[in-house]
């Protein structure tokens, strides 16, 4: 599926609220603008068998009560299975998620501060970040936008 696919699934299996579906409209320039800068079209996302996604905290190397919670997203299921902090456990499995699913469900996450997305399959060095913070900002001024109401058009 390519990006706006994604776009569509999402808003055609939002609830239908009479908000969630607009609201998933508002924001997919967002969600376009960070899945375009990825390098794939889904990921594989580690989730434990309560189908709940496996954080993993990490250190500051010379601050340790610095932490920092990310969701890791690989390209390949091989790199999912070999992640170097995947804990060789069989109750957790990695599942392939579109990659706008992920941003969209980031956004409910408020426990994590950034996924990281592994770009280059075999390379554990080449990843891109979104941090959490920075993509709940973006889609405050999509919502934002979508809830100011145009000027009128007569205005001389």
């Amino acid at each position: 599926m390519d990006i706006d696919q994604q776009i569509q699934a999402l808003i055609d299996n939002a609830p239908n609220d009479g908000r969630t579906p607009n609201a998933i409209e508002a924001i997919a320039p967002a969600l376009k603008l960070i899945a375009a800068q990825l390098k794939h079209p889904q990921y594989y996302i580690l989730q434990n068998l309560e189908q709940q996604w496996v954080m993993t905290t990490f250190n500051h190397p010379t601050q340790p009560e610095l932490t920092k919670n990310v969701i890791q997203a690989f390209p390949t299921l091989k790199d999912a299975g070999s992640g170097p902090n995947l804990l060789k456990d069989p109750q957790i499995m990695a599942i392939p998620v579109p990659v706008v699913h992920i941003l969209f469900q980031m956004m409910a996450m408020k426990t994590i501060d950034s996924i990281v997305f592994f770009e280059i399959a075999g390379n554990p060095r080449s990843t891109a970040e979104i941090s959490r913070q920075n993509f709940h900002d973006l889609i405050q001024n999509y919502l934002q936008k979508m809830q100011t109401p145009p000027p009128p058009s007569d205005i001389a």
